[in-house]
């Protein structure tokens, strides 16, 4: 029997909404606060880095309407998803054609535009495993079942940690066993998975000093203050000088050449620094209130693929943003991942506000007479 379900234009999660728009804000101001002076330098325009994260805040909010008006439930039809996931990998491979920029193979630069698509990956392999469950959930209990999801994921995270991105391939790898999990696959089998994916990981995180230093100078980063543990300290500093109200919107001496990667990596300690206790705080309730609206939105959709997507959306999400926060308060090594919707950065911020769009489409569908679809 064919699974049915109610869809209603416009009754989306308003919360979700909400909050999103506050955090695509606070981005706008601190992309522009924390890198005026690197702008003016480089570009000779103080609004060079605020226009383009304005302009892909704008550009993910048209995808966000775009998709609310999306009837179907195209997140799950096989023509999407494998076609999305195809091309994804073919980006992926084509990455390692482009030229490197600073020694990595992380973008597309195709006409002037530049894109990095394992943020979309993280996009297209969950809803392929929510799909891919939801069609085997028969069947998922046998270990052959998951060896095909398990490849794929493989190809695409060993793609992703070549590039080099370790940090990314990692949190791509932790949220789908995550989906995996919460879709029935048994427990022994992901942890068997789990010992494989670690030894893989571990061989590959010393086979670059860099990868290996970064771990040391966290544990110890006043061993080494000026060099491998100078990002660490002046994260805390610029966090700690802050105080409770902050030095105020555009205030930061950090951001002054002192802390590197102000308005990507670090943004959260400029925020820290300008907005204090209270800034930093602020963000931090408005990623829980994401997790909230997610895992509500989840726990009423109307079947099984569609609370997956939701579970993965919203893990995607929040995770980043807590590995982010964590690193920036020194309570974990640096990965290089950005603070989502807030940190500088067109290809994170617009496959993030896609993600909102699918978890906002979702909340518009329910099943019939209240009955999951």
């Amino acid at each position: 029997m064919k699974n049915k379900e109610m869809f209603r234009v416009f009754s989306f999660d308003r919360g979700l909404f909400i909050i999103t728009l506050a955090l695509l804000i606070i981005g706008c101001i601190w992309v522009y606060s924390a890198s005026s002076v690197q702008a003016a330098e480089k570009y000779h325009q103080q609004l060079y880095f605020f226009f383009q994260q304005a302009a892909g805040s704008v550009a993910g909010l048209i995808i966000i309407f775009a998709l609310l008006n999306m009837r179907k439930p195209f997140f799950k039809s096989p023509y999407v998803v494998y076609a999305l996931l195809a091309g994804t990998f073919f980006l992926l491979v084509l990455c390692f054609v482009m030229p490197s920029v600073a020694r990595v193979n992380r973008w597309v630069q195709l006409m002037g535009i530049r894109f990095q698509p394992s943020e979309l990956a993280k996009i297209s392999l969950i809803l392929f495993l929510a799909f891919y469950i939801e069609q085997k959930k028969d069947r998922l209990n046998e270990f052959r079942t998951i060896v095909f999801p398990v490849a794929v994921l493989s190809v695409f995270v060993l793609l992703i940690a070549k590039e080099p991105d370790f940090g990314t391939a990692l949190l791509i790898a932790a949220i789908c066993a995550l989906i995996l999990f919460v879709g029935g696959v048994r427990a022994r089998h992901l942890a068997l998975l789990g010992v494989v994916v670690a030894g893989l990981f571990t061989i590959y995180l010393f086979q670059a000093p860099y990868r290996v230093e970064r771990v040391t100078s966290f544990m110890s980063p006043e061993k080494d203050p000026l060099d491998k543990g100078f990002q660490v300290i002046q994260s805390r500093l610029a966090v700690g000088s802050g105080g409770l109200l902050g030095v105020s919107i555009g205030e930061s001496k950090q951001k002054l050449s002192f802390l590197p990667y102000a308005h990507t990596d670090f943004i959260y300690a400029i925020i820290g620094e300008e907005f204090g206790l209270l800034g930093t705080l602020t963000v931090l309730a408005l990623f829980l209130g994401f997790l909230w609206r997610g895992l509500t939105i989840a726990s009423r959709a109307p079947n099984v693929s569609s609370q997956l997507v939701a579970v993965g959306l919203t893990l995607a999400v929040c995770i980043q943003a807590l590995l982010n926060i964590s690193v920036v308060l020194g309570l974990a090594p640096a990965k290089g991942l950005p603070l989502p919707l807030i940190s500088y950065g067109r290809s994170s911020l617009i496959c993030n506000l896609m993600a909102v769009g699918i978890l906002l489409n979702i909340s518009q569908r329910k099943g019939i007479n209240g009955v999951p679809a």
